[in-house]
This record gives C-alpha cells, sequence and structure tokens, in this order.
C-alpha cells in the first residue's frame, strides 16, 4: 500500500473504549499513523471539522446520538462532493436499518466481532475509493482552470479561442466519460471519437499492454474500414506501436510509404488507404499502459499545438486505463474475498459429512439438486447462490447434537429425537451471527418444517416457510430415502417418488412438488 494512504486521516466513533482501542491497534500495527477515536457521539461533527478525516468508522449504536443522527449531522457540514466514506460498525443489522444507513451515508458495513484481514481489507479499498476520488476531482479542478485561462483570451484569436474551447470541451466529455463509468470500452470509444474529431484525422486505435505476455493488443478503434486492426497483437519494439512502447515517446511518420521496408504491419495500414501515421505512449504511474494510434489518409504534419494535445489526450487515456484497472483490481479484491468465505463453507459440509460416513455425500447431493429446483421456479442468482450456501450448511447444527445419538445405527427413542430435533435452532444460533451467512439461514432453520405445520423447529405452515427450505426439503427427503441406511435399505427412485406425491399438501408444499417431480422426469 503507499505511503500516502497509510497516512489518511481515520476517525473511530463507538461507544465502546474496547472496540475503539481494537481498531486503533489493528489499523497502528498495518503501520496507519493518523488516527482518532471517541466514544461521546456527540463530539464527532466538531472532530470531524478539525481532524479532517478521509474515513470514518460509524457505530449506530450509541447513546446521546445514534449513528443515523450522525450521518445526517454530517451532511450539513460535509459536502457531497467531499465523499468522505463512513465504514459502519454493526453486530446485527436488519435490511431496513442497512437500507437507512446506505441513504444516510454508508458506504460499507464492517461486522462485530472484526476479523482484522476484513478489517483492513475494507478500510483499504474505502480509502483507495476516496483517492480516486480526490485525484479525479484534482483532474476537474486542472480542467475547469485551464478553461477559465483560456477564456480570458478571447480578445486575442476568435479562431484560436474556438479550437481552444472545443479542445477542452473534448477533455471534459473525455473526463466525463471517465467518472461516469468504469467500463473502458465505453470510455475509450468516447476518447477516440474525440481524437478523431478535435485531431481532424480519419482513424485511431488504442493498444492495451498486456504484461502478463508483454505485448501490445488491440482494444478499441475507431474509423476503419477492415477489421484487419483487430488482430493487431506487437511485442514491444516491434511495429511503429512497438518502438513508441519501448522508446515512450511521440512517434510521427508523415508518410508511410517511405517506410515500407522499416516496420511490420505497414501493409495493413496501405490496404486502408493511410499515408499520414502518429502514435503515442499511454503512460500512469511511471508504466506504459498501452499505446494511442493516429491514422490520417494523407500526409501528416502537425503543429506543435496538435502535438501537445495529443500528448494531453494521450494522458487522459491512461488515467483512463489506470482508472479501470485499479476499478477491476478492487472488484477482484471483493470477489476472492466472497470466494474465501464459500470456501469455508465447502469445508464445513465436508467436515459434516465426514463425521457421519453412512451419509457422506449428501450434502453436496442435495445443495446439486436444490439449486436445480431453484433455477425451475426462477431465482434470482443471488437467491440460487444463497440457496446452495444454506443446503450446504443444513446440517450445520448436528455439530451439537452428541455422537451417541447422531451416529446411532437403530432407531431413536423418543426423547433421543427430542435432542435430535434441536438441531436446526443450533444452526441457526451459530451462523445468526454471521452477516454473511444470515441470508443463507432460511434452509438450516427451516428444512424441517411442513407445509401443514406439523414440523419443526417452529411450526410454520404453508407460505409461512420460506421458499429456498420448501424446495430443500424435497431434495432433503428424496435422497436420505434413495440412500442407505444402517436400518434401512435404500429405496428406488419410483417408490421414493410415490411417497413424495403422497406427502403433497401435508409434508411439503403442493406446486414444489410438481416441479420437483417434473424436474425429476428430465433426470
Amino acid at each position: 500500500m503507499p505511503d500516502a494512504l497509510k497516512q489518511s486521516h481515520i476517525l473511530i466513533v463507538d461507544d465502546q473504549p474496547p472496540n475503539v482501542a481494537l481498531l486503533k491497534q489493528i489499523l497502528e500495527r498495518d503501520g496507519y499513523t493518523e488516527i482518532r477515536g471517541i466514544t461521546d457521539a456527540r463530539e464527532t461533527v466538531a472532530l470531524v471539522q478539525n481532524f479532517q478525516p478521509d474515513l470514518i468508522l460509524l457505530d449506530l449504536q450509541m447513546p446521546h446520538l445514534d449513528g443515523f443522527a450522525v450521518m445526517q449531522q454530517l451532511r450539513a457540514v460535509v459536502s457531497a462532493d467531499d465523499y468522505l466514506p463512513i465504514l459502519v460498525l454493526t453486530a446485527d443489522i436488519t435490511p431496513e436499518a442497512k437500507k437507512h444507513a446506505l441513504a444516510g451515508g454508508a458506504k460499507d458495513f464492517l461486522t462485530k466481532p472484526f476479523d482484522q484481514t476484513e478489517v483492513l481489507l475494507r478500510i483499504k479499498n474505502l480509502l483507495e475509493t476516496r483517492a480516486l476520488h480526490v485525484r479525479q476531482q484534482k483532474q476537474n479542478e486542472i480542467l475547469d482552470d485551464k478553461v477559465r485561462e483560456r477564456t480570458t483570451q478571447l480578445t486575442k484569436s476568435n479562431v484560436e479561442i474556438e479550437r481552444q474551447v472545443q479542445h477542452l470541451s473534448a477533455l471534459r466529455a473525455i473526463d466525463q466519460a471517465i467518472t461516469a463509468s468504469f467500463d473502458l470500452k465505453f470510455t475509450l470509444q468516447v476518447f477516440l471519437e474525440q481524437v478523431t474529431t478535435q485531431l481532424k484525422v480519419d482513424a485511431a486505435a488504442v493498444l492495451l499492454m498486456k504484461r502478463e505476455a508483454l505485448t501490445l493488443e488491440s482494444f478499441a478503434d475507431r474509423g476503419f474500414r477492415t477489421p484487419a486492426i483487430k488482430t493487431t497483437r506487437l511485442a514491444p519494439g516491434e511495429g511503429f506501436a512497438g518502438k513508441v512502447a519501448s522508446e515512450r515517446r511521440v512517434l510521427i511518420v508523415p508518410d508511410i510509404r517511405s517506410a515500407l521496408n522499416e516496420r511490420a504491419g505497414i501493409s495493413k495500414l496501405i490496404a486502408e488507404g493511410f499515408i499520414g501515421y502518429c502514435a503515442a505512449p499511454l503512460i500512469a504511474k511511471a508504466q506504459v499502459q498501452g499505446v494511442l494510434e493516429i491514422f490520417h489518409r494523407a500526409p501528416l504534419n502537425p503543429s506543435l499545438e496538435w502535438q501537445s494535445f495529443l500528448v494531453l489526450l494521450a494522458g487522459q487515456a491512461a488515467i483512463a486505463i489506470d482508472n479501470a484497472t485499479l476499478f477491476n483490481d478492487l472488484q477482484r479484491s471483493n470477489a476472492e474475498l466472497l470466494r474465501a468465505y464459500d470456501t469455508t463453507i465447502e469445508g464445513w459440509s465436508r467436515a459434516m459429512d465426514l463425521r457421519d460416513k453412512e451419509t457422506e455425500g449428501h450434502t453436496q447431493r442435495v445443495a446439486e439438486m436444490t439449486v436445480l429446483l431453484a433455477r425451475a421456479v426462477a431465482l434470482s442468482e443471488n437467491e440460487i447462490a444463497q440457496a446452495r450456501r444454506g443446503a450446504l450448511l443444513h446440517d450445520m447444527g448436528k455439530l451439537g447434537i452428541p455422537d451417541s445419538i447422531l451416529l446411532k445405527p437403530d432407531k431413536l427413542t423418543e426423547d433421543e429425537w427430542e435432542v435430535m430435533r434441536r438441531h436446526p435452532r443450533y444452526a441457526y444460533e451459530m451462523l445468526s451471527p454471521i452477516d454473511y451467512l444470515r441470508p443463507a439461514l432460511d434452509i438450516p432453520y427451516c428444512h424441517h418444517e411442513k407445509w401443514d405445520g406439523n414440523g419443526y423447529p417452529r411450526q410454520l405452515k404453508g407460505e409461512q416457510i420460506p421458499r429456498a427450505a420448501r424446495l430443500f426439503a424435497l431434495a432433503d427427503v428424496y435422497d436420505a430415502l434413495t440412500s442407505v441406511r444402517p436400518y434401512r435399505k435404500a429405496w428406488t427412485k419410483e417408490k421414493t417418488l410415490e411417497h413424495i406425491k403422497g406427502l403433497s399438501g401435508t409434508h411439503f408444499e403442493p406446486r414444489a412438488v410438481e416441479i420437483f417431480l417434473q424436474e425429476m422426469e428430465k433426470l
């Protein structure tokens, strides 16, 4: 992490001194130096005005003044353009409270008890986003300054001023495209439109540097008659663009016909009817991000002003590429965090299967079947993902059941069944403190409820039972009956389906049974 980011001002607001001390300790150990912590929320606004934090870690539940009231006060003293991210600290938050917090200005949430890795990752992500915003804001200020500077020269030359205003409008359009979207393809199409219009050339293209392969590859283009440019792939030093990338300087070739024996790829340019050529390196943070190529179907003899504007445009393109790369890196970090969570869930489910050899493989099978049913009823991708997590964790509560009962080869006594029926509640108690898993708890908590209300642990009835749990119950019963158990042989598919059909309206939702039977016919 850059040293400048470690010097970011971080304010912690939590009425519990141990929480403040723990967060300060985590941050200081990671190299952060400018940290303030308070336990009285009423001091927040004054400290924000004096300390000028780059990030606020804010507890929601506090005496005197809760987190929502603090965010409301901050809106009155912090400019909306300033982008001061707020990371909400919470042990438990309802969806309504979460929406309220997001509307109030919260940018992310941190769950208590704190996980050091998650704390540092979420703080790093928010600080990098703020740094990106500040840098973009400075770019806007620079452009605004340039606009004001140019307009004072109106008396010198109307033609000159008109050209300068057009250039600045182009920069503004490019800047707005960079600010509005992290879709690099969209941004560079806007950029190339401005390049060809303002420089009055026939075509332009952007080649991106692929660091893994150390090659320049075509990414965006405008003004070409054939798709040949899209296949461009050059090593550093190869062709005109490769030379520009390796030497880090602008190259102007007034007439490429005079260089037929010098550079590879000229034949493709000749076929397009191009004569004039120019290229500029796209450099950000001292690294070549790519090359901007300019093509014209006439000799090219640009003025110094034209060349200067080209360099300025190249700088804008480099910023766009760098911003998109940073955004993608942040997205990748979040995706890696989610994958780590899901890998942990997979490990838990395998551990449960290993505990009971008789049901080994059951968890994976019912998870796959639940996903199949969820797609059949057109649940959203997020709902399907949560259903899969819930299915993998459906028997998590059995960790609280003694082996003498769980692994008993004979039928259970009524007292033993009473203990066994506690496992959904155990699952809820174990998993509900984890915010990430709370949306997936419908299955672990409710998969033994029955449509007629005679299930457990809460005797939910009909549509009181979450939909994911209704679907999972079918998969769970089907897999259990078609698997060998110590006290019985596995049932056939046909016998099991008849049994399930007979439980429609009592154990299972009738519509869910219909869908289940339809899906089973396809297998």
